[in-house]
């Protein structure tokens, strides 16, 4: 029951952040990816994603701020081992689902951690595009 209050909460958030093209069981990568692809495609007709300009997206020096330069500067260079934040030093587990299991198992999770990350990191949200490259980067071959 938890589970499905959940969900609905979730997916009311999407819907008014406009979100209204994912599916309601965008539980797993290929469910986000397809979810992002569909709203990119809006914005631009033909848009497929792309696990290179995700590894692109990944690895990009932002440097909106000195100690948070790009996505590697936390989640290291390899996004299928452990990083620790630069800050905190706390220890992030691996990005790519491959990896840990958990990873983009929850839209309102992986909404939460774009809406921060990408205005920390990239000095602004991200777009859907982005967003589907970045989950088909991390998908295919582990990140790798």
């Amino acid at each position: 029951m938890f589970r499905s209050i959940v969900m609905t909460l979730a997916l009311a958030a999407g819907f008014a952040a406009g979100f209204a093209t994912f599916p309601a069981h965008a539980e797993t990568p290929r469910d986000m990816i397809a979810g992002y692809t569909q709203e990119a495609v809006r914005n631009q007709p033909g848009f497929a994603a792309s696990a290179e300009r995700g590894r692109t997206f990944f690895a990009r020096k932002w440097n909106v701020t000195d100690k948070m330069p790009s996505c590697a500067a936390c989640h290291g260079e390899r996004p299928n081992a452990e990083g620790s934040h630069v800050i905190t030093a706390k220890p992030i587990k691996p990005l790519a689902p491959a990896a840990n299991p958990e990873r983009f198992s929850s839209l309102a999770k992986v909404e939460k951690w774009f809406r921060r990350n990408c205005t920390e990191v990239v000095g602004r949200e991200c777009s859907a595009a982005e967003k589907a490259d970045f989950v088909q980067f991390l998908a295919t071959a582990g990140g790798a």
